[in-house]
């Protein structure tokens, strides 16, 4: 699957029900079929939706991890807490459960946000802040990740 992008503020019926965009669904038409799987984010009071065969990869890796060490096994257990299928429906909604809205603070308005392999899911004024609140750090996160890499000869013909 190629990086997915764009973000779009979507509107959540009374029910949790979300339209997933035209854009991520034609981005997404292989993964469509497949379905997804919705967790709560690590770092943030959003949610994440991943297709399911991108969340089938990340697992592959976190099984790897030595069940002996307890550190592992509450990483595990923390990471899979409230993980959810997630399918469309026959008119393109997901359904956004009633504990994810919570944890997310999400009410009606909601923002969609590409995030490479994975779409993130914020409440609309959580998102805003968040952006808001980080623009003038990132000029500084960007020179401490990606600052260090240069392209090889190689990668640049």
């Amino acid at each position: 699957m190629n990086s997915l992008f764009g973000v779009y503020e979507c509107n959540a019926d009374a029910k949790g029900r979300v339209m997933l965009p035209i854009a991520f669904k034609k981005q997404l038409t292989k993964e469509l079929k497949g379905g997804f799987v919705m967790k709560r984010s690590i770092f943030s009071k959003s949610l994440e939706l991943y297709p399911m065969a991108t969340w089938n990869e990340m697992v592959k890796e976190v099984n790897k991890l030595n069940k002996f060490v307890k550190k592992n096994v509450e990483f595990i257990r923390m990471f899979n807490y409230g993980v959810v299928p997630v399918e469309l429906d026959g008119t393109g909604r997901l359904l956004i459960s009633k504990d994810m809205m919570t944890f997310a603070g999400m009410n009606k308005n909601i923002v969609m946000a590409a995030a490479g392999d994975r779409i993130e899911i914020w409440d609309t004024k959580a998102y805003e802040k968040f952006i808001n609140d980080s623009t003038s750090d990132f000029e500084k996160l960007a020179e401490d990740v990606m600052g260090g890499i240069n392209p090889s000869p190689t990668d640049t013909e």
